[in-house]
């Protein structure tokens, strides 16, 4: 279980995210919702341990994600990876594995590129590939270390709707082993179809945890999400 207790972070004057308590079941696909600049991505950084909460506590299986052998069991896609460019798919998949202690062999790797849609771009400079298959290789390092917790900022951006296929597949592929998958989306209609349970963040407040059921009430997610966005507006005006 991915467990916030209490969370807050600052920047200066400015919080970020405020005494949030979130609770995300092991093996079960989360959503996290909000605008840009709810706090989602800090959020995120926290969990994985790039950032440390000012307040607040965050575990990760019952154990402090400042801890090794909880870093070792996470695999994380930032929201803009950072990929090293003169590198080829394959060499830059071996280069994150050896991070983790691990040595990845051919058949791994290849298996890693085919799960991501790459395997045609294993010896191609990453420097040549456009941004939906930066996105698709950012994917499959996140995957290296056959982590048990998914932690996702906007996985499926700028992938065109046979690349957004095929990740959520993968995400599908992933659930389906137990693994946990914690992921931000501005694509609501993708939430709506892979997630169990959502959480959604307005100014750095959490708003609603729970079923996407639960939050719909019988409309689409993103007609709801809107709807509970302007609520709020509407009040911090009056």
């Amino acid at each position: 279980m991915i467990q916030l207790e209490n969370v807050t972070k600052r920047y200066g004057t400015r919080t970020a995210v405020s005494r949030l308590s979130l609770q995300v079941p092991d093996g079960a696909a989360f959503g996290f919702l909000g605008q840009n600049g709810a706090g989602k991505t800090t959020t995120m950084k926290m969990v994985v341990g790039l950032a440390a909460p000012d307040e607040g506590a965050i575990t990760i299986g019952g154990r402090a994600v400042s801890g090794r052998a909880v870093r070792t069991d996470l695999g994380y896609l930032p929201e803009a990876p950072y990929l090293y460019e003169r590198l080829t798919g394959g060499e830059f998949l071996r280069f994150c594995a050896e991070l983790f202690g691990k040595s990845l062999g051919d058949a791994e790797c290849a298996t890693l590129l085919g799960q991501v849609g790459l395997a045609a771009a294993s010896a191609k400079a990453i420097g040549t590939y456009s941004k939906g298959m930066k996105q698709r290789l950012g994917f499959a390092q996140a995957l290296v270390n056959d982590p048990s917790y998914l932690l996702l900022d906007e996985p499926l951006e700028g992938l065109d709707p046979i690349g957004r296929k095929e990740i959520k597949n993968v995400i599908r592929s992933l659930r389906s082993q137990g693994k946990t998958v914690f992921f931000n989306s501005h694509i609501l209609y993708d939430i709506e179809e892979l997630c169990d349970e959502i959480g959604v963040l307005h100014d750095g407040v959490l708003i609603y945890s729970g079923t996407v059921k639960g939050f719909c009430n019988g409309k689409p997610l993103e007609a709801r999400f809107v709807e509970a966005v302007e609520a709020l507006a509407k009040n911090n005006e009056e």
